[in-house]
């Protein structure tokens, strides 16, 4: 059995250049933009930049069209809108740009009307660095959840999903070849969503998972 490998990583934000006034421009910026970076960025990033992240509207597009088109009822339809759910970042991009086209078809949409703020069409690079840590058995783990860093339960939990043939976690990959008895606790942590909850949240949502299983495997 290979050792996990605990690895720790940061998004580098990279502007594109692009940019969008009002809500046909963000279409039309979209349609012709298929660098899955941009929308991986726009979706996942939020969750390492260091500023507070509007719990209501995930990610950037709804935000936006909440907070600088005043555009509720098109955040609203853009924030249920659920990265995990599509195997290709480009079918992801299309949705975006469906969702936009649905509200443009509408009667009352008014499409003279700029936001406050542009969009600013952002990608980006992920750094990885080692932490020379490795763990041997799911076990050690669960010592180490609690303390484990933000970038690192990014990098294995939510990056893995674009860099494994399974779309899982690294974690959930590692336990499949730990022995049989570590199979409902991979497929446990497989299943939980990643997208609706803060890096924070997530990590005590693994926490209490890993103390579930694994206290009462080893306890008296």
């Amino acid at each position: 059995m290979e050792p996990f490998v605990l690895t720790d990583c940061a998004l580098i934000s990279i502007a594109t250049g692009e940019m969008a006034h009002n809500l046909r421009e963000l279409r039309d910026r979209m349609a012709r933009m298929d660098d899955p970076a941009v929308t991986y960025f726009h979706f996942w990033g939020g969750l390492l930049r260091p500023h507070f992240v509007d719990p209501e509207y995930q990610n950037d597009f709804a935000a936006w069209a909440y907070h600088d088109l005043h555009e509720r009822r098109l955040a609203e339809r853009l924030a249920i809108i659920n990265p995990t759910e599509f195997e290709a970042i480009d079918d992801l991009r299309r949705k975006v740009i469906d969702v936009v086209e649905e509200r443009m078809d509408e009667q009352d949409f008014e499409s003279h009307v700029d936001a406050e703020n542009p969009f600013f069409f952002m990608r980006f690079q992920i750094v990885i660095f080692d932490t020379r840590q490795r763990l041997h058995m799911p076990e050690q783990l669960l010592d180490i959840m609690p303390t484990i860093s933000l970038g690192s339960l990014f990098y294995h939990f939510i990056d893995s999903r674009r860099r494994t043939q399974s779309r899982r976690n690294d974690f959930s990959e590692w336990m499949g070849g730990c022995g049989k008895q570590y199979a409902k606790l991979a497929a446990q942590i497989a299943a939980v969503d990643p997208y609706f909850n803060s890096l924070t949240e997530l990590r005590d949502n693994l926490h209490a998972i890993l103390q579930s299983n694994l206290q009462k495997a080893t306890g008296p």
